[in-house]
């Protein structure tokens, strides 16, 4: 690995709520050189929420921006370079309560962080565990919540949690014809069945009118990650 740590943390306690959605939504927002990866002849987008923990910027830790919570909306690329697949995430959104965190994020990473009030809460006891996030738009608070069983257990070798979790490279769009590639690394996660979810989220209003339509579908899949610390290395132009 040549390139430079840019940023380590914790990923931990991740909602992912997975939609199966037709590829030509998702075309135009293609970083130039990928194209988009499929599972079982399915391409999915993925709400997900979770928390950043002890966030470290090139060694350093921000004052009051070292804990927060964060949802974002993404898809799944791959990106062929030595005669091998690297497979990755786009980020259509991302939202964060810290400014700081925006401005570094977007400048840097040409990513799609924005800046809203939000909110989180983790209850655990001997049967379950309830995680929820929450975001507000507009004055309207939107939100992200499962209960799942108290125990994790690994993750399955070619399974839908395995393709979703498993995407190790960040790609943005810089130009039509250029792309920022970052990769990110972490150990396989465990996964928590969850029992009940509530998705209560005005897509269009957060995500835009391309995205309005989620609001009336059914995610396939919902499922709880533990998480884990992580690395994100500095950005390259592909």
């Amino acid at each position: 690995m040549n390139q430079k740590k840019f940023l380590t943390a914790e990923w931990r306690k991740l909602i992912m709520a997975n939609y199966k959605v037709n590829p030509e939504i998702l075309k135009p927002y293609l970083p130039a050189k990928t194209e988009l990866d499929y599972f079982n002849d399915a391409c999915y987008v993925s709400l997900v929420g979770f928390m950043f923990k002890e966030v470290s910027v090139k060694g350093f830790k921000i004052p009051w921006h070292i804990n927060f919570p964060e949802v974002n909306l993404r898809f799944y690329v791959r990106y062929f370079e030595n005669n091998k697949w690297k497979r990755g995430v786009v980020f259509l959104s991302e939202i964060v309560p810290k400014p700081a965190i925006t401005l570094i994020a977007n400048l840097l990473y040409r990513e799609h962080y924005s800046t809203m009030p939000m909110r989180y809460e983790w209850r655990k006891d001997d049967k379950e565990i309830n995680i929820s996030y929450q975001w507000k738009k507009k004055g309207n608070w939107n939100k992200l919540s499962v209960t799942a069983e108290s125990i994790a257990s690994p993750l399955i070798a070619g399974s839908e949690e395995e393709f979703i979790t498993e995407h190790f490279w960040g790609y943005s769009n810089i130009s039509t014809a250029k792309t920022a590639e970052y990769h990110v690394m972490h150990p396989r996660w465990g996964i928590y069945k969850v029992n009940n979810f509530t998705i209560d989220c005005d897509f269009q209003k957060v995500y835009g009118k391309d995205f309005g339509f989620l609001q009336l579908q059914q995610p396939v899949s919902v499922f709880l990650a533990e998480g884990s610390a992580i690395e994100i290395f500095s950005k390259k132009v592909i």
